[in-house]
């Protein structure tokens, strides 16, 4: 989705924006602009492509001013042009305004607008917003009146920032889109995401649905849709700034493959103890579960798939549990009620599709326990529980490193609900996976080593598609290898569970076609049977397994993954399907941070 930045109290708005933008990127590429209020209007500069192209257009001797908003943009309503990108003003240029989310009703507010006279000069829902305060300014209204009664003909999502001519102001608000305050000494920021403004101040006030926040150079103040005060609680981040640096890396993805055993520590920390087989969870109490017999993972994308492994983890245990795609979740066909544990997997904890699906699950009477890595975030306040991935910040739209800290998190989570839970029967060997738990950073840290993932990578970039299998806990990375590999080189990659492929897929097996066959856990020589089926027919086969020895003959390359326990393989091969994916898209020379069409957070149905 796309990015917000605003500043109020800086001497140099318009360097503060660019590097706030910069910061965003991730969100959104496809155009950008900034709005300054520099005390005799306000200056707009935007354009279509990325943020550097506006950087460069910007003036030699930018305005000046203390006031400012920025805005990088994903696209939905109208191409990336120069007209459609944000920041959208009234006609006289009175108003300037920046917006995430959608707009429903922006036809009629079109026409009833155009009725009037005002003329529009973009394809975008957001442009509604600025002729609809201005329309109330003209009228006589004060701007932040003029502000709410804007807001209040608006249906459907959004964050949105306003500034107006002569006004030391940034006026916002929220609808089911993220926004958030930071503070910090003499200066106040306004974002989307907290890295826009992370090396500046990790001191936060996050807006929750309906609340508008007012800042100017004497503080902020928060209020309801009818202006009545709204008491606000300051937060504070515990991420480092550097972590939203790409340091010496080339892309941002590399660094967050590389720094997952960091990822991982920081998420089992304090959780384990292999001695006795024992977890804890972020305060929730033996018994916490006691009361539920039905588990309903819901998430999108990569977190399905770190559902998917959670959900067969608990199915092994005995817990009636189901992952979901968020957007075809119905908890009313699901037999959904007080008994049921809805667990919303979602690394920004701002995934629109996931936050439905969670509000669904809790009207039905559900519990709704949230995974997710953003303290602070829409999932982590709505939920009656949350437990935290503590995975850092990640800023490549390709996860990689949440995904190893999402499969750890269920996996403890899931030891939890098999221990509460009547009926089940949690492994007897518990404290073998712990063990290997406490292992698991140093064994990613040896795959990262001495990978052969870049000579896989380049000796199949130039094929016409790729396959990718596994059973079990391996099927989940299966797709997640498929999904990272189509995301990042935009070549067609598909995943099936191997007993699936002489079902139909073989008809798409020829020698330009690499079959990716994880072969880990209990069922492993089933996949081999299933990738020697595919051999036959002149694949090749590239085998990811921890035996050196397992399918010598069949194999035509090797990934090769430590030896651990079984529950935890599946990881392991996770990295080197990432690696490959990678040096793939690096050779084909992709924009590997900002694959095209997508965006980090989809914050938007």
């Amino acid at each position: 989705m796309c990015g917000i930045i605003g500043c109020v109290g800086t001497d140099e708005t318009v360097s503060t924006l660019m590097d706030g933008l910069s910061n965003l990127e991730y969100r959104g590429y496809d155009s950008a602009g900034v709005a300054v209020q520099n005390g005799s209007g306000i200056k707009t500069f935007k354009r279509a492509g990325n943020v550097s192209e506006v950087r460069d257009a910007l003036p030699d001797d930018p305005p000046s001013g203390t006031v400012g908003i920025g805005h990088t943009r994903w696209s939905t309503h109208g191409p990336p042009t120069d007209q459609n990108a944000h920041p959208h003003t009234d006609p006289e240029g009175r108003v300037a305004v920046v917006h995430n989310g959608v707009i429903e009703n922006y036809d009629k507010l079109r026409s009833q607008l155009e009725a009037t006279g005002n003329q529009f000069v973009s394809d975008t829902d957001t442009e509604v917003i600025p002729h609809l305060i201005a329309h109330y300014l003209d009228g006589g209204l004060e701007p932040e009146t003029a502000f709410r009664r804007a807001l209040e003909r608006l249906e459907g999502s959004y964050a949105v920032a306003a500034i107006i001519e002569e006004e030391e102001t940034i006026l916002s608000a929220r609808h089911g889109t993220p926004l958030v305050v930071g503070i910090d000494d003499g200066a106040f920021f306004l974002a989307s995401d907290v890295p826009a403004f992370l090396e500046r101040t990790s001191d936060v006030v996050y807006l929750e649905d309906g609340e508008i926040a007012r800042v100017d150079p004497d503080g902020f103040s928060m209020m309801d849709i009818k202006g009545d005060p709204i008491e606000s609680e300051i937060e504070h981040i515990e991420w480092d700034a550097k972590e939203t640096g790409k340091g010496s890396y080339d892309h941002y993805m590399l660094k967050e493959i590389d720094t997952q055993p960091t990822a991982l520590r920081q998420t089992i920390e304090g959780r384990i103890d292999p001695e006795t087989g024992s977890v804890s969870l972020d305060g929730l109490e033996a018994g916490a579960f006691e009361d539920y017999d039905q588990v309903d993972f819901v998430a999108c994308g990569t977190s399905y798939h770190a559902a998917l492994y959670g959900s067969k983890l608990l199915q092994d245990a005995g817990v009636e549990a189901t992952a979901y795609r968020a957007s075809e979740y119905g908890a009313s066909s699901n037999l959904v009620d007080d008994s049921t544990l809805a667990i919303p997997v979602t690394q920004s904890g701002e995934t629109a599709d996931t936050l439905s699906a969670m509000a669904e699950a809790a009207e039905a009477g559900a519990t709704t326990v949230a995974v997710t890595n953003v303290m602070g975030s829409t999932a982590a306040r709505r939920a009656d529980e949350t437990v935290f991935i503590r995975a850092g910040p990640e800023i490549g739209v390709a996860a990689t490193k949440t995904f190893s800290s999402q499969v750890v998190t269920l996996l403890l989570l899931a030891r939890r609900l098999a221990e509460d839970i009547d009926g089940t029967e949690p492994r007897d060997d518990f404290d073998e996976v712990l063990a290997a738990l406490e292992r698991l950073p140093d064994d990613l840290q040896y795959v990262l080593e001495s990978s052969d993932a870049r000579s896989v990578a380049h000796d199949y970039v130039d094929s016409e598609a790729y396959l990718f299998i596994g059973r079990h806990l391996g099927f989940p990375v299966a797709k997640e290898g498929a999904l990272k590999f189509k995301e990042i080189t935009y070549e067609h990659a598909e995943s099936f569970t191997s007993g699936r492929l002489k079902h139909g897929p073989l008809a798409l097996v020829t020698p330009s076609t690499p079959i990716f066959a994880i072969a880990t856990g209990e069922e492993r020589s089933k996949t081999l049977t299933n990738a020697t089926e595919a051999k036959s027919r002149g694949a090749p086969i590239v085998l990811v397994t921890d035996d050196e020895e397992t399918g010598a003959e069949l194999a035509d390359k090797r990934l090769t993954v430590p030896e651990t326990h079984e529950l935890l393989e599946g990881l392991l091969a996770n990295v080197q399907l990432q690696l490959v994916s990678y040096y793939a898209a690096n050779r084909l020379d992709r924009e590997i941070d900002k694959p095209r069409n997508l965006a980090k957070s989809v914050t938007v149905e």
